[in-house]
């Protein structure tokens, strides 16, 4: 732990349970509580979408001035809370024209056309509110594209009131990374300098998280292996050799796991609550879920559960591929989610068909619990993860992870090693229906044929643990980097 108390600025775009369309809201959410606890003093600031309810919140007495460059300079109100079950102070940028929209980032997976505007403008507006507070981080943290241009803003735009910031950009998916038209430049008010191959061009167009990646201290991905793919061709979408040149500054940390929430034995979730010393419970998770789903109702078939999104990075394409040669096999599989429209659809066609296959088309989070409590099997074949949460939660509720050996999946996920007899869960490495049907069939068996040694499983993956405070235990240290980094290059 850092001897030294710091102030943090940490600004998302969306923060559980306020605002989520992935693994940043969870981090966004929970990470701050637990750097709170380890002593630190920390705000988080996000925007206040037309979803989040602001009769709720408290409003800040002052408006609060965003230079915008050549569109001038345009006025928000503030809101205030506090992050649930903390004293985490969490302020929301209200601007309707940028945020007082039905979504986050995009409608109809369509993105907004104004995306570069709009979090231009929160980022700054998130100095700003430091300004207006009289908050003076020692350290910014940046998260993706959206606020990707706080590190530079600090030390340019910003500079008088930030001087002594260090700053840390955290890269939850390399996938999306904020290009844009260069026009841009004018409204972040940075000078056209940094418009280089080194900084923010790339072909002749502005990539926020680029730049970040140059301009920041530090730099961190949500898993050790994540860090080390995307300085690979195959998962670097193209900045791989950029962020190969800023290798000493990249650090991998896990994201960790809310346990008051995602505990079979706290669960109120669940048809009936079990743990580690009695998982008799368990049984009525699964015959609870068979009857949700309409399933038949049996004890001796291996039920596998899926939750996320009907995504190419999700697998969900070689889900497709397999679903109707594994439920000939005698198991039974159940799917919560939404995403690509011809997945929703062929899926909705195969649960027409399929009577040991179940489907809920959209997302609950009562019904994910019920998934996670109740399956014997865990699937998450994604081409890439960068750290992954299901599958920790798998773990937790006694449900063995099916797993392709990527990021986070492959940090978390101990392969079942029959000759040693041990591991938590069952992975496959190549990205094909094969490697993913052949590990299903693997799985399946060991269920039916090895039943003692599947029970001793799920009780080793009972007992791992990836707390918050692990997590924030590593920022800490990648903090103190930063900071050492910011004053030798003063």
């Amino acid at each position: 732990m850092l001897k030294n108390k710091l102030k943090i600025l940490f600004a998302a775009a969306e923060v559980v349970p306020f605002a989520k369309t992935g693994g940043l809201a969870d981090v966004a959410g929970a990470l701050p509580k637990a750097l709170k606890e380890l002593g630190h003093d920390i705000i988080v600031v996000m925007p206040r979408y037309y979803k989040i309810d602001k009769s709720k919140l408290t409003k800040l007495p002052a408006p609060l001035g965003v230079p915008m460059g050549v569109m001038g300079e345009l006025w928000a109100a503030v809101y205030t809370t506090t992050l649930p079950q903390s004293d985490v102070p969490i302020y929301f940028i209200d601007y309707e024209e940028y945020f007082g929209r039905h979504g986050l980032y995009e409608d109809e997976n369509d993105g907004y056309h104004d995306n570069d505007n709009r979090f231009i403008f929160f980022s700054k507006a998130a100095l700003q509110l430091c300004k207006m507070l009289q908050f003076t981080p020692d350290i910014i943290h940046a998260n993706d594209w959206h606020t990707a241009a706080m590190p530079l803003l600090s030390r340019t735009r910003f500079v008088h009131d930030f001087a002594h910031t260090a700053s840390v950009l955290t890269i939850h998916n390399l996938q999306h990374q904020g290009n844009f038209f260069k026009g841009i430049m004018d409204v972040m008010e940075v000078g056209w300098g940094h418009f280089n191959s080194h900084e923010f061009e790339d072909f002749d167009r502005v990539n926020l998280l680029k730049g970040a990646i140059e301009q920041a201290d530090a730099v961190t991905t949500v898993s050790k292996k994540y860090a080390q793919e995307i300085q690979t061709e195959e998962f670097g979408f193209g900045l791989e050799k950029h962020i190969q040149a800023h290798a000493k500054k990249l650090f991998g940390i896990l994201n960790g796991v809310d346990y008051n929430e995602w505990n079979p034995s706290l669960d109120n979730a669940l048809a009936k609550k079990y743990d580690l010393d009695d998982m008799s419970g368990k049984l009525e998770c699964k015959r609870d879920i068979q009857k949700h789903f309409n399933l038949e109702v049996r004890d001796d078939v291996a039920l596998i559960g899926f939750v996320g999104r009907f995504a190419e990075q999700k697998g969900i394409g070689l889900i497709a591929g397999v679903i109707n040669g594994i439920l000939d096999l005698d198991v039974q599989i159940v799917m919560l989610g939404a995403g690509e429209k011809w997945a929703e659809g062929f899926f909705s066609d195969v649960a027409h068909h399929r009577a040991n296959f179940g489907l809920h088309v959209g997302y609950s989070d009562a019904l994910a619990h019920k998934i996670e409590a109740g399956s014997d099997m865990f699937l998450m074949p994604s081409i890439f993860e960068p750290c992954g949460l299901n599958q920790i939660y798998s773990l937790r509720y006694g449900t063995l992870p099916i797993v392709r050996a990527a990021g986070g999946l492959d940090d978390t996920i101990i392969n079942f090693d029959e000759n040693h007899k041990n591991g938590n869960g069952f992975k496959f490495y190549e990205a094909s229906q094969d490697a993913l049907y052949n590990t299903v069939l693997w799985a399946v068996d060991i269920y039916n044929n090895d039943k003692t040694e599947f029970k001793i499983m799920q009780k080793t993956a009972m007992k791992e643990h990836f707390s918050w405070i692990d997590s924030a235990k590593g920022y800490e240290a990648v903090y103190e980097y930063a900071l050492s980094k910011k004053r030798v290059s003063k």
